[in-house]
C-alpha cells in the first residue's frame, strides 16, 4: 500500500546541520518527498501537534517538548510517501530515546541523550526527527503541517518497479 506520513526534522537536527545526511536515508529506500518546508511552529500549531501528549506523558512532558519546538529553532517538515511508508520511516528513525536506537537507525546514529539524563536536566531529548506512528496519525498530521497545494505528485524512475 503507497502511504504518506509525516517527518519533522526538529531544531536540533538543523541545527546541527544533519537535513542532508537524514533526507539521503529516506531516499536511499526509495520514499518519495512530496512535501517540504522549514516552518518556524509557533504555540498553537505546537500544542495541535502534541494534543494528546499531556495524557499519555504528563503535562510537563507536553510543555517541554512545546518549548523546544517553538523556541529552539526552525523545523524542517516533510511528507514522504512510498510503500507502507509509515512503517518504513520509523524503522529508519530508531527508538524515541536515543540511548536505546539502535545503530544504523536515524536517532542510534545521530543521538545518544536518555530520558533519565533529559529529567535531571529538566529538558527535552533532543532526539532529532519526529515520524508519524500510524496512518491515521500521519493523515491528521500532514494535514496539521500542510495545506493540501503544498503536497505534490509526480514520478520518480524507480517507480516503475513498485507500481
Amino acid at each position: 500500500m503507497i502511504q504518506k506520513t509525516l517527518v519533522l526534522l526538529k531544531p536540533d537536527a538543523v541545527q546541527r546541520a544533519l537535513i542532508g545526511r537524514i533526507i539521503q536515508r529516506f531516499e536511499d529506500v526509495g520514499l518519495k518527498i512530496v512535501g517540504a518546508k522549514m516552518v518556524w511552529a509557533d504555540k498553537e500549531l505546537a500544542d495541535r501537534h502534541y494534543l494528546d501528549l499531556g495524557e499519555r506523558r504528563g503535562n510537563e512532558v507536553k510543555e517541554r517538548m512545546m518549548a523546544f519546538l517553538t523556541k529552539t529553532g526552525p523545523v524542517l517538515a516533510l511528507v514522504l510517501e512510498g510503500v507502507e511508508a509509515v512503517e518504513i520511516v520509523r524503522k529508519l528513525v530508531g527508538s524515541t530515546e536515543p540511548k536505546s536506537a539502535l545503530p544504523g537507525t536515524i536517532r542510534g546514529d545521530f543521538a545518544h541523550l536518555s530520558l533519565v539524563y533529559a529529567d535531571c536536566k529538566d529538558k527535552t531529548v533532543p532526539n532529532l526527527i519526529h515520524a508519524s506512528g500510524s496512518p491515521e496519525e500521519a493523515k491528521k498530521e500532514i494535514e496539521l503541517w500542510f495545506k493540501p497545494s503544498e503536497i505534490h505528485s509526480y514520478r520518480l524512475s524507480h517507480e516503475e518497479h513498485v507500481l
